[in-house]
């Protein structure tokens, strides 16, 4: 008995053998197929003409070379003016029996005419078979040509799109003409021209304003450690203060670089979801997160019914928190924060409202903006981000976000999620997993 190796080596050995001939017929039809689309076209609407051609020559030379009768017929006619003419018929049977010899002249005048009909018939084919050939020539030829013209248009997008780069990328090609396939992919390309160039947009304004929050709080710590050192009385009370404020500067930095890089984990999207029950989401925050010192005195009211959703804890508490720590931020004293938590349908609904002051209509959608907020405070430990973590979070939840001012003041945010449904002891999305789509 063979070893095992060999026994492996063996069937290793009559797969690849047996997938040689089709790996070498694939490689054979890549290499034989042309590159170029336009070559493609002439070549392919050159056969398609041969082809046609052919039948069409076919189908004539066998309609004439079909016989239409199936005998001779002879006419006698007398001379003498009183008497009628007499006919004589020869039979186009398929005996062998010799003609009779008044019928000698008819047998040949007949061997004639199908001679003459062959060489006709041979004639026709032979001239039918270079008029194809010329037709072939001139089909190609002519599909080369028209295959220029159809693709011209494509050769103006390909360099439009070549010619575009992060400079540029305000420009659209705006192909003009019939509204065809070509057009349409056109107009694709500037649609999502249009969404890259938003994003790019999008994206200096976050560096910019990252890169701004940054600084401020750079130049507050160089300003206090060169007071430190030009100061020549300074004493130990004000090192103690200075270094406090530093602490506090650098506690601050720590908390927009967390913010960010959680803006960031949340764009990227989840690499795992579980079942996470909101209402319990809710109760942690308002229990661990948010303590009464730290609710700035306005009153919280919870709501919640159970709701599982698919999606990771700590992000989903995140997002509870930023939103709940905005509304009781920017609220009125003695004001109220309501969240509520409830199944609508085949959706878990996260409902926050505040009584802050009033948000005029336009301001809403830019709240959700990396570094937007209502009223710029230095040192007040808000960077503009919360809102815009929460959209990116929804986001990667599947949620569909939406925002309004409220109806005496505040802000109302209502959050949709997936609801999950239990099937015995497995879990189900419901509904199904559908793209994001989150509207500010």
């Amino acid at each position: 008995m063979a070893p095992p190796v060999l026994v492996r080596l063996a069937r290793t050995r009559d797969r690849v053998l047996r997938s040689a001939p089709a790996s070498w017929l694939r490689a054979v039809a890549r290499r034989l197929t042309p590159r170029r689309v336009r070559v493609r076209f002439a070549v392919l609407f050159g056969l398609l003409f041969i082809a046609s051609g052919a039948v069409l020559l076919g189908m004539t030379y066998l309609l004439v070379n079909r016989p239409t009768h199936s005998s001779v017929v002879k006419y006698e006619i007398n001379g003498d003016a009183d008497r009628q003419p007499t006919i004589h018929i020869q039979p186009g049977g398929q005996g062998g029996d010799a003609p009779p010899p008044e019928f000698a002249l008819d047998a040949q005048l007949r061997d004639q005419a199908a001679r003459m009909h062959e060489a006709q018939m041979h004639d026709l084919l032979v001239q039918s078979c270079i008029a194809l050939a010329i037709m072939a020539c001139l089909s190609v030829v002519l599909s080369w040509l028209l295959a220029r013209r159809v693709l011209r248009p494509m050769r103006t997008v390909t360099a439009g799109i070549r010619s575009i780069s992060a400079r540029n990328v305000h420009e659209r090609l705006a192909v003009e003409g019939p509204g065809d396939e070509i057009s349409d992919l056109a107009d694709s390309v500037d649609g999502l021209l249009d969404r890259l160039e938003a994003a790019l947009e999008s994206h200096k304004r976050f560096v910019a304003n990252a890169a701004h929050e940054l600084r401020t709080p750079l130049t507050v710590e160089r300003a206090l450690l060169e007071e430190c050192l030009l100061d020549p009385d300074a004493t130990a009370d004000s090192f103690r203060e200075n270094f406090e404020r530093l602490l506090r500067i650098s506690t601050h930095q720590g908390a927009l670089l967390e913010s960010l890089l959680t803006l960031a984990v949340s764009e990227r999207g989840m690499d795992r979801t579980e079942p996470v029950d909101l209402a319990e989401v809710v109760e942690s925050v308002l229990l661990t997160q948010l303590p009464p010192d730290q609710r700035h005195g306005v009153r919280i009211v919870d709501r919640t019914e159970p709701a599982q959703v698919a999606g990771d804890t700590a992000l989903l508490e995140r997002l509870v928190a930023n939103l709940v720590h905005n509304a009781a931020y920017y609220n009125v004293p003695d004001g109220t924060v309501d969240v509520t938590v409830r199944c609508h349908g085949r959706h878990a609904v996260l409902t926050v409202t505040n009584t802050g002051p009033p948000v005029p209509e336009e301001r809403v959608d830019q709240l959700f903006e990396p570094f937007q907020r209502m009223s710029r405070t230095a040192g007040d430990g808000h960077h503009g981000l919360g809102l815009s973590i929460v959209r990116a979070i929804a986001a990667a939840h599947d949620a569909a976000l939406s925002a309004r001012p409220g109806p005496h003041g505040g802000l109302v945010v209502e959050l949709s999620f997936p609801l999950l449904v239990k099937d015995g002891e497995r879990y189900e999305i419901w509904p199904q997993p559908r793209a994001a789509t989150a509207s500010k």
